[in-house]
């Protein structure tokens, strides 16, 4: 793209006392400036309170929350042993919860014991068990830690998920799972890293193993730009003709898939246009934009002939069978056609066909909106939803973007680029992809940093859309969470090992923000502290 996308839980102070005992509650209110979930005051007072709870046995310290990354948003303390897995532990399913058999041989796999079937749990078992699905909020679980038993519940799969990875990052920090009840959910429904395979191949291993590292962070998403002027990074039956040499074949790319619905995290792929066309339009060069003088638009298609449409429709055919999953990135930015200084005198063909189309009054602009939504209506009929970058979204005209496209907004930094506000206030959905704090730019083009996990952690949050400037709290319900972004402009700049490691802290960082976007109870030395201990290995 040109210019590219390019806990330690406070209050747990005890009050000894011969008769009561102080039961220390993390809690975390409705909303806030940080969006849902935020507090107004210090974070560490604001996460704790007390009630009296029946004396217990002496033997045990008061207990604190689990270390995890992300920070639990909820722990009850109580005294206790805690729990480790021991000799004869396992783990086990509740009756009436065998669809999470594949969640507990995953568990018993990394702890090393024996997964036990839907059977009763033992002192010393793990038991999973499902609630009644659509009761309670989604992806939270409930995490107990009683009489050496743990018990993980949730409303659904990906909750009970979630707090498998809580008890395993816990025993990997501390060596145990602290007594008392977890309660937790997140603050935002998508959270994830999103990867640029066209500019820079990464092999299936390496993107697989990205995949199990955003699970233990519980991030959900997985976004995967395939298609750009550079390359065509998946195998096609449709259009064999438009693939790069160095690819995804399409059995590596169910593997990449049912390993991501194994984990609870959905691919979100992406096919942009009209622009960034460029490696499709190599065996296309008929459907090229050109302007009047006959000048080639790199990587854009000329939105005027229908053959142009046939073509991307094919594609997203193809390509949303392969997927499966819930949303489809539509692109829609860097149009060439819209970067000039007249685009009508420049592109006389557009215009023409935006006014049989859309009558006298239409414009380019209206045409690409027009484009934009046809294309929607192609993924939305194959149960999609679908998004595009914000620079996508243009103001005025005949034409109005759907209400359903979600605005992935990444920049304010394109001429005539419009505010997150504008968005927000025409009750569009958006998701944050702030190129200020989230984009890991290969080679650092066009004044491009490599983001710090550290810059993440202070300083941004969700309503953080442009800039460094956080929207009013107002709009915090249509902001729908955000994605880390790795751009590939200048793709030798590093390896991909290069890069996992670049992108490690600011993956944790992003985690966090997007769990509870509060201010974090840790400091960054820290969080970097329990990250390294977490990530030890075992």
């Amino acid at each position: 793209m040109s210019p590219p996308r390019g806990a330690l839980v406070a209050g747990a102070a005890v009050t000894a006392a011969a008769a009561v005992t102080l039961a220390v509650v993390v809690v975390w209110p409705d909303s806030s400036d940080s969006g849902p979930g935020a507090s107004t005051g210090d974070a560490a007072s604001s996460r704790t309170s007390s009630s009296p709870s029946p004396s217990p046995s002496r033997s045990y310290p008061l207990s604190e929350a689990p270390r995890t990354i992300p920070a639990v948003r909820e722990h009850t303390a109580a005294r206790g042993p805690g729990w480790k897995p021991g000799p004869d532990s396992t783990v086990v399913v509740a009756d009436g919860s065998e669809v999470l058999a594949d969640e507990a041989r995953l568990l018993a796999g990394e702890l090393k014991i024996r997964y036990r079937g839907a059977v009763a749990a033992r002192a010393g078992d793990v038991e999973l068990a499902l609630g009644t699905p659509g009761k309670g909020t989604p992806e939270s679980y409930t995490l107990t830690t009683r009489d050496r038993r743990v018990r993980i519940s949730g409303p659904d799969q990906a909750g009970v998920f979630y707090g498998t990875r809580t008890l395993k990052q816990s025993l990997r920090a501390d060596g145990t799972v602290p007594e008392g009840v977890v309660s937790d959910a997140p603050d935002r429904p998508q959270r994830g890293l999103n990867l640029d395979i066209a500019r820079k191949y990464y092999s299936a291993a390496w993107i697989e193993a990205r995949l199990r590292d955003m699970a233990d962070l519980k991030l959900n998403q997985l976004g995967l730009h395939f298609s750009d002027d550079q390359a065509f990074r998946i195998e096609s039956e449709s259009h064999p003709e438009i693939v790069s040499p160095e690819h995804l074949t399409l059995a590596e790319v169910r593997r990449i898939v049912g390993l991501a619905t194994s984990l609870h995290i959905d691919v979100v792929p992406e096919i942009d246009s009209p622009g960034h066309l460029g490696a499709v339009l190599r065996a296309y060069p008929d459907l090229q934009l050109r302007n009047a003088q006959g000048v080639v638009s790199t990587g854009s298609i000329d939105i005027s002939k229908p053959a142009s449409a046939e073509l991307i429709d094919e594609l997203l055919d193809e390509y949303t069978e392969l997927f499966g999953g819930a949303y489809w990135q539509l692109g829609a930015d860097e149009y060439r056609a819209l970067t000039v200084r007249d685009p009508a005198a420049s592109y006389p063909q557009l215009l023409t066909a935006a006014r049989q189309k859309y009558g006298a009054q239409a414009t380019i602009k209206d045409l690409a909106t027009g484009w934009l939504n046809d294309r929607a209506a192609v993924v939305r009929a194959k149960g999609r939803t679908a998004k595009a970058w914000n620079d996508g979204f243009f103001r005025g005209g005949t034409v109005h973007a759907n209400k359903d496209i979600e605005v992935e907004y990444w920049t304010g930094k394109e001429i005539g680029a419009r505010p997150p506000e504008e968005y927000l206030g025409e009750g569009r959905p958006v998701v944050n992809l702030n190129d200020e704090f989230l984009y890991y730019v290969l080679g650092q083009p066009n004044t491009f940093v490599y983001p710090t996990g550290k810059r993440i952690y202070e300083q941004w949050t969700p309503l953080v859309l442009r800039g460094t400037r956080p929207v009013p709290t107002r709009y915090s319900k249509q902001i729908l969470g955000g994605r880390f972004a790795v751009w590939g402009d200048l793709p030798r700049a590093q390896t991909a090992q290069q890069v996992a490691q670049g992108i490690r802290m600011p993956l944790r960082a992003t985690s966090q923000k997007l769990w509870d976007p509060r201010k974090p109870a840790l400091s960054w030395e820290q969080f970097q502290k329990l990250a390294e201990e977490i990530d030890a290995p075992g």
